[in-house]
């Protein structure tokens, strides 16, 4: 399988020098952006990853290149650090920004509020201004579903009100997104796509790359991996009595590969004639809880134990997208089933714990 990958990357490598962008990627070394650099690379874009690394291997530029066939270009620092972008901006010629780097806990955001407003929001306004000085001028934005808060009605459109999120990580996605659109209002000529998607699950189906948390996950998928390798280990599901089809919190999983193609659908958008738009990106159904653990027990073939426990601080019981406007504007929709989400995810899990390590 892993030759199989790297044949694929090999293909790509020729597609380079093609390039029509050079991508500034931020956080490309984390999960989400990672598959988005396989997705860029794949349709012949030049990658310059910025990575702090807080929370991402330093293994994963290796996995890329391997995955990717070509050499990635990997830069280290922290977006709010004004000099390590001068560094990159003087010495690329960075065509497009993909932004990805930020803090992304619910639970952490509640529990210490100040280090989130500090690192996404401070983060985002210094990359802008770096943006402006070297006139680079596309932009496609990692927003989140959390801007909605607690939605009124479910599937959510682009248009529900967007201001009053259960939580503080929401809340700087909110203030990004508004400095994002305001520096387009200011600029006709600067174009940005804010991409608000919902529950990103799965890997890559070479198993190189996927998703790892340093620390003690937060999200449901890592969680289940976890609880599948370690036979004494017990899943936590966080809430029961919520107002939902079995009492558990109902979310709309996205498969990780096909967000990163909405990602460079956007980026293409962006490049074209439109200004700045937002659009959800998911696959416009919600799966509760048990039923996202059922759904991996019958296709992984393991049984997980579980156990109830109270809600947690800023979660909301239901929330998935309604996806339409991606599909008209982006011509994008989601293909992946949560059958391919629990087995590439599992994939990940067993084929990096057989390496003795993750990525």
């Amino acid at each position: 399988l892993l030759n199989a990958w790297t044949s694929i990357g090999e293909q790509h490598q020729c597609r380079v020098g093609k390039a029509h962008l050079k991508v500034f990627v931020t956080g490309g070394a984390g999960y989400i952006g990672s598959h988005v650099v396989v997705e860029l690379v794949k349709h012949g874009y030049e990658v310059v990853i910025f990575d702090n690394f807080s929370n991402a291997s330093s293994n994963v530029p290796t996995a890329l290149s391997e995955l990717c066939g070509v050499q990635i270009t990997v830069t280290s620092g922290d977006l709010r650090d004004a000099s390590a972008l001068e560094c990159v901006f003087s010495d690329h010629s960075i065509d497009a920004v993909m932004h990805f780097a930020g803090l992304k806990s619910v639970a952490e955001s509640v529990a210490d509020p100040l280090m989130y407003y500090d690192n996404n929001v401070l983060g985002s306004l210094q990359l802008c201004k770096s943006m402006r000085k070297y006139d680079v001028k596309r932009l496609v934005f990692s927003s989140s579903a959390t801007v909605y808060g607690d939605p009124i009605s479910v599937p959510i459109r682009e248009d529900a009100p967007a201001v009053n999120p259960t939580n503080p990580y929401g809340m700087t996605k909110v203030i990004c997104e508004k400095m994002v659109l305001d520096l387009c209002r200011s600029d006709p000529s600067f174009s940005a796509g804010i991409l608000r998607y919902f529950n990103p699950v799965g890997a890559h189906p070479s198993g190189l790359i996927g998703e790892d948390p340093k620390g003690q996950p937060a999200n449901l998928m890592p969680l289940l991996t976890n609880a599948a390798a370690d036979p004494t280990a017990v899943l936590k599901i966080y809430g029961c009595d919520y107002p939902t089809k079995d009492g558990t919190g109902v979310r709309d999983y996205i498969h990780v590969c096909d967000l990163a193609a909405g990602h460079v659908a956007a980026l293409n958008r962006c490049s074209t004639d439109s200004q700045h738009f937002i659009a959800n990106l998911g696959t416009g159904n919600g799966f509760s809880v048990l039923e996202v653990i059922r759904a991996f027990e019958q296709a992984c073939g393991i049984k997980i134990a579980y156990q109830i426990a109270p809600r947690r601080p800023g979660d909301v019981a239901i929330c998935y997208a309604d996806t339409s406007y991606a599909t008209e504007f982006l011509n994008w929709r989601a293909e992946k089933t949560l059958k391919d989400m629990c087995l590439d995810s599992w994939r990940w899990q067993e084929q990096n714990s057989l390496l003795g390590s993750h990525m």
